[in-house]
């Protein structure tokens, strides 16, 4: 595994001395496949409600159909949330947003990148399609959400971290060209700096939570052993984005993981279905599948 040098870290929450959390309770609530769950919905989407000893949070909120039906078939109390993120400003992350703040009728931080307003596309030889958050800034906060934006690493809750624009330092983790962002009749890549994970410290080490990985499940990794200070990694659930990328990168990114000693692996909807075969094969009775209803407990 090559990885560029960068620039040491030094935040101020790097060396703190508080308890690490203790529990963690992770239910899947968007994702594109549903077992066993009657009444629950799929779509293609990343939602993760997060209950822990030091308040709940809500990551991602899908594309909007299965959001709210799902967490009342769960038994999930929405309105107890002390925060939202949003990973990245992509639809399937961002679209249940307004149908989340019209269900707790209730004003709440929602941590994102400074970008989330971006007008991004998806574009292939025969056509061009918006990916974009679909809602402006001003509905929702009219709505109750009470945005603080970042591009730089912070501790929402004591223990609770997100990472702000991950760096990239590998040489393979290159991405997916066909994400664009339009200036006129101009396009350029668009590499999703504005995608950001959520890492939490437990007795077991890192409990992460991944929104899509743009910029390489191995970067985010790096990063989030950065920031933290803790190098042990118990936990990985989220989107890899190893299903669009190149066969170089999902091979270097996959031997690299093997590298980690994570106890336990799930994935969704961008790592893609032939790609999380070959992980199931790979990392045997450490790997699951993290469908709609999956819990996920530390």
């Amino acid at each position: 595994m090559i990885i560029k040098k960068v620039r040491a870290f030094s935040l101020a929450f790097k060396n703190h001395h508080r308890e690490v959390i203790n529990v963690i309770r992770a239910r899947i609530l968007c994702e594109n496949s549903v077992f066993r769950n009657t009444g629950a919905i799929a779509e293609h989407g990343w939602s993760v409600f997060l209950e822990t000893d030091t308040g709940n949070f809500l990551l991602d909120t899908g594309q909007g159909q299965g959001l709210i039906n799902n967490a009342l078939l769960f038994g999930i109390d929405l309105s107890s949330i002390e925060g939202i993120i949003l990973s990245h400003h992509h639809y399937d992350h961002t679209g249940g947003l307004l149908s989340l703040l019209n269900h707790t009728k209730k004003r709440v931080p929602v941590y994102a990148h400074p970008d989330l307003f971006k007008q991004s596309f998806i574009r292939t030889a025969d056509k061009e399609v918006y990916i974009g958050i679909p809602f402006n800034k001003v509905l929702l906060e009219n709505r109750g959400a009470e945005f603080t934006f970042s591009r730089e690493p912070r501790e929402i809750s004591p223990n609770i971290f997100l990472t702000g624009e991950v760096p990239r330092m590998t040489d393979y983790e290159t991405g997916d060209t066909n994400l664009v962002l339009k200036q006129g009749e101009d396009y350029t890549v668009d590499t999703v700096p504005d995608d950001q994970s959520l890492a939490i410290k437990t007795p077991a080490g890192l409990f992460v939570v991944l929104g899509c990985a743009h910029s390489g499940i191995i970067n985010t990794l790096e990063h989030i052993k950065r920031i933290t200070g803790e190098n042990r990694i118990h936990t990985v659930i989220g989107g890899t984005h190893l299903g669009p990328v190149s066969e170089h990168q999902r091979n270097e990114s996959i031997k690299a993981l093997h590298t980690y000693n994570i106890s336990r692996i799930g994935v969704s909807p961008c790592t893609g279905l032939p790609t999380s075969a070959r992980m199931a094969a790979e990392f045997g009775s450490r790997f699951m599948f993290c469908n709609v209803g999956t819990l996920v407990e530390a």
